[in-house]
């Protein structure tokens, strides 16, 4: 049976093997060489691959390559690198092209994923259901869940509002985003990540709860005072009110521990 995991993890399961995924316009794309894998039990799924597009370009047929898009994906090795991928539309051609018995049930996998996301679209709040299942199949306690949803909900509603001040997407964010976490905790979210001793982890997925707390208390200041103000007004808000508690409380917000610190383990399981 299929087990598809969520946008979290960027990977799904298909009887037993990975496919890596990521969303990219709005929609899911897949890696094609794990399909390929997945389909022909190649041991060489690059090389099946490569000379597959040279055969279907050959027969005269459409070019594979002009419907796959190169994406990051991470890698055996851990690090994010260029890959082909393709959209659910664009697999079903590729499929076509793989003479396999396995292509059928892939075919309804596909479908029902793609099912998924349009729902997902249509109605916001089953992505928030499957993320809080997510979280919870991990090992998170209900407190903790409700903490770090609510943080998604504040931070999209700090890119809501950078976006209608046509504040540019990805790169700005991160350098605004960087601001606000300076400001609050001290660190960038990078600098956190070294901290805590992540690599390329969600890093909100290993605070606590007053880490999350000081998160979405940088977040939403930005986001009042984010009319006249710049980013780091809104992290300096959660920046002195986290001094303050840590002066009187008389321990250190910022930990280096990890939340859940065998999620790792549970997530091969």
């Amino acid at each position: 049976m299929t087990n598809t995991l969520s946008q979290t993890t960027k990977i799904a399961i298909f009887k037993g093997k990975r496919v890596r995924k990521t969303i990219h316009q709005n929609e899911w794309w897949f890696s094609v060489v794990d399909i390929v894998e997945v389909l022909t039990d190649s041991v060489n799924p690059r090389d099946y691959w490569f000379k597959m597009k040279i055969r279907v370009k050959n027969e005269g047929n459409l070019e594979l390559s002009t419907i796959c898009r190169q994406l990051k994906l991470k890698a055996s090795d851990g690090k994010m690198r260029q890959t082909d991928c393709a959209n659910t539309e664009s697999i079903f051609r590729i499929i076509q092209s793989i003479p396999s018995p396995k292509a059928e049930p892939f075919k309804r996998w596909l479908a029902r994923v793609g099912y998924e996301r349009i729902q997902e679209i249509e109605d916001p709040e089953l992505a928030t259901k499957r993320t809080r299942a997510l979280y919870k199949a991990k090992g998170y306690p209900d407190s903790w869940i409700e903490k770090r949803m609510r943080g998604i909900e504040i931070r999209e509603t700090l890119t809501d509002e950078w976006k209608k001040r046509n504040v540019g997407e990805s790169r700005e964010y991160a350098i605004l985003t960087a601001e606000i976490s300076k400001a609050a905790f001290g660190m960038t979210p990078s600098q956190y990540k070294k901290f805590k001793g992540l690599n390329r982890e969600n890093l909100r997925d290993h605070m606590d709860d007053l880490e999350l707390i000081f998160s979405m208390l940088g977040e939403a200041s930005t986001t009042k005072i984010a009319k006249n103000k710049n980013a780091q007004e809104g992290g300096a808000v959660a920046g002195s009110a986290r001094r303050d508690l840590e002066i009187k409380s008389g321990e250190k917000i910022s930990s280096s521990k990890n939340y859940l610190p065998n999620q790792k383990k549970m997530l091969k399981k």
